[in-house]
Formats: structure tokens, sequence, C-alpha cells
């Protein structure tokens, strides 16, 4: 953290607003004045632990872990593989997907519900057929309650591994309750309101979970493959890197992808940390001011 405050505010500045480019895209900054700006009741007052996870650096890590861990659902990952064009426009789709969380965490509740029923509607057309023929459908609750449980571990595993300010267990508690009010909007039914409510219903899910050649291909281009410049692959991939050490043993076993202990000990987690740290210290000064009072 020494070395950062060497830098000048004119870098900070630069890698900010880049970052904030990318992961928001061109309409970010209207949206982010519509979700910070509007005054209303919102799901989430300023207390909340959802907005201390989902406003931290570490949701960098714990997005690209979530990606892998949500693909080892067969049903899922065809619905993706199909659906979302993430090869063809995955700025797009991440995009996309940060503003939706920045609206249901930060917004008014009626610019989240009204957020919570454009997914519904996309979800409830997006129908197939796997290779191996089984049909899916997006709007499954069931189907909806993995890609929750996986995401929602994922974010807090992140958080508490990278973020500037780990949860205490009451409070991990509090998000897995926060993220639920978030996906019963979507149509999840009875979604875990703890942590460990949380970790039985992965586990229940288990034994419908395997790797895929779908599957496989998508973790090759989230890790080796990414659309990202030259200048950034170096510290992209330490996030992937540490997205990979995130996940669960037997989850990077399946997908294939090598895990060291002794190496994510001494090398993979501090790098992750730092790498963390100069994207918290790069964005901070792009985050808005809080919310206005609700009405």
């Amino acid at each position: 953290m020494r070395l950062l405050g060497t830098l000048t505010p004119d870098l900070r500045e630069q890698l900010g607003k880049g970052l904030f480019a990318r992961v928001a895209g061109p309409d970010g900054p209207r949206n982010r004045a519509r979700i910070h700006g509007t005054p209303g009741p919102r799901w989430f007052g300023p207390e909340r632990p959802i907005r201390t996870v989902h406003g931290d650096a570490s949701m960098f890590i714990g997005g690209l872990s979530a990606l892998l861990f949500q693909s080892l659902h067969p049903l899922a990952m065809a619905a993706v593989a199909a659906h979302s064009g993430y090869r063809g426009d995955p700025w797009g789709r991440l995009q996309r997907t940060s503003t939706f969380l920045a609206m249901t965490t930060y917004g008014t509740a009626e610019d989240a519900q009204e957020a919570c029923d454009r997914v519904r509607a996309v979800h409830e057309r997006v129908r197939g057929t796997t290779v191996e023929g089984e049909p899916y459908h997006a709007a499954d609750p069931h189907l909806l309650g993995w890609v929750h449980v996986a995401e929602t571990d994922s974010f807090l595993r992140a958080h508490q591994r990278y973020g500037a300010h780990p949860l205490s267990e009451d409070a991990c508690d509090g998000y897995v309750a926060d993220t639920a009010r978030v996906a019963a909007a979507l149509g999840v039914v009875d979604p875990p309101t703890d942590r460990a409510e949380l970790t039985r219903r992965l586990n229940a899910y288990r034994s419908e979970l395997r790797a895929t050649t779908q599957s496989r291909a998508a973790a090759r281009f989230l890790l080796l493959e990414p659309p990202v410049p030259l200048a950034v692959r170096l510290p992209y991939g330490v996030l992937a890197a540490n997205a990979v050490s995130l996940l669960p043993s037997w989850a990077a076993r399946e997908l294939r992808l090598p895990r060291l202990p002794v190496v994510d000990e001494v090398c993979v987690r501090p790098l992750g940390g730092l790498i963390t740290s100069v994207v918290r210290w790069a964005m901070a000064p792009s985050r808005p001011a809080p919310p206005p009072p609700a009405e």
C-alpha cells in the first residue's frame, strides 16, 4: 500500500476510469447517477452487508469464480452457451450483470424490482435442449436456485479472503439473507437466509454437478483466452488464478484446472490480495456518494 501512495493522482484517476468504463459500459455514468441519485426507499440500507460485499474490489475475483462454479450444472451451462453470447459480447454481458447488481444493491426499490422483472422476462424465453437431449428452461426455480447459491457462495468467499473489511459471522448470515431478497424477486423459491443453509443447499446440488465439454470450453475462454488487451493480461491472469483458487477443490478437479496448495499459499493468494488492493485503490475516487435518505 505504501507503493500505491507514491503513484500520481492522474494515474489513479486514469486507471479508475478505465476499469469503470470496462465494467459499467458506455451507459455507466448515467446508470450510476440514477442508481445513487434517485431519492426513494431502497431494499438495503447503508448498514447492510450486501453493500459492503458488492462494493468491494474482491468482486472481480468472486465474479470470475462464480462463472466457473455455475458452469458445473449442465443445464445452466447449456443455457449460457446457447443464449448468453458470452463469447461474442463478453464485455456487454459483464456490463449488464454489473448494472443489475448495482441496481438491486443500491438503487431504489422500484428500480430494483424493475431490474428483476426484466431478467425474469428474459429467463422465461430461454429454453432449449442440451447435447444429451435434456430440456432446460432458465426460469426453472430449481435451476435459478443453483445459479443463486453458487453466486452467493463465490461472492462471499472472495470477500472473506480478499475484501478490505471481512464480515463477522453474523454479517455473513446477513449477506446471505440480503441476497435472498433479490433471489426471491428473480423467482428462486425459498432461497437460503444464512450461511449454514447456503452450505446445505450447495451440497444438495452436488449430485447434479459435473463438467461438460461446454463448461470446460467456457473455463478455457475465461482463463486462457480472455478478451483483454495484452497490457493487462498479467493482472487478469492473477485474478483468474485466484478465482480458481477460490473454487472448492472438487470443482477445480472437475474442470481440470490445476491447483497446487503450496503455490496457492505462497504465490497465488498474496498476488491476488495485491491486485485487489490496486483495483480498490484505483476505483476509490469513482465511488459515488452515499444515496440520499429514503422518502
